[in-house]
């Protein structure tokens, strides 16, 4: 008789996985936070935005308007926006994404200033990482989508929520 051994596969570090996936290894700082992580609990740490704050709904109004000027614009973006039960739209004009929803999040008392911003392609994917800050502690969020800006969103709307935490 034969008997096969049942041989679990140690689970992934994180960053060997991003780096195979990747081709680099996470940004300095998180790296040193998810040096004996699994992939699995890095993600549940800081790639999921669990708290009262999400976005709906994300667009840039005004992407037909022709550019009239040299240099950076502003542009128009508009979000629908969940604090708690409170869903409300909000508008602002930024210079992109980033600037938009932060500026968003500022309007309903939410700080989340912008220490680091890494973005990383890798196939269909791209991921996010950023730390934020709120005036009194900084954290480290990953947001992960096929497009660079919802993985943008993604990592502030979860920066936000682990600072709120």
């Amino acid at each position: 008789m034969t008997t096969l051994s049942h041989h679990t596969p140690r689970p992934c570090v994180a960053n060997a996985w991003f780096g195979d996936h990747f081709g680099a290894s996470l940004p300095r700082g998180l790296r040193e936070q998810a040096e004996s992580m699994s992939w699995e609990s890095f993600v549940a740490a800081y790639g999921h935005s669990a708290g009262p704050l999400r976005l709906g709904h994300w667009s840039c109004t005004d992407t037909e308007r022709p550019a009239t000027r040299i240099g950076p614009q502003a542009r128009n973006f508009q979000a629908v926006i969940a604090v708690g039960d409170h869903i409300s739209t909000s508008t602002a004009a930024a210079s992109g994404p980033v600037a938009a929803l932060t500026a968003m999040l500022h309007e309903r008392g939410i700080t989340v200033e912008m220490l680091n911003f890494h973005q990383m392609r890798s196939g269909e994917h791209t991921a996010t990482f950023v730390r934020g800050s709120d005036g009194i502690r900084a954290e480290w969020a990953m947001g992960w989508a096929g497009d660079p800006t919802q993985s943008a969103l993604r990592a502030i709307i979860a920066c936000a929520n682990r600072l709120l935490a």
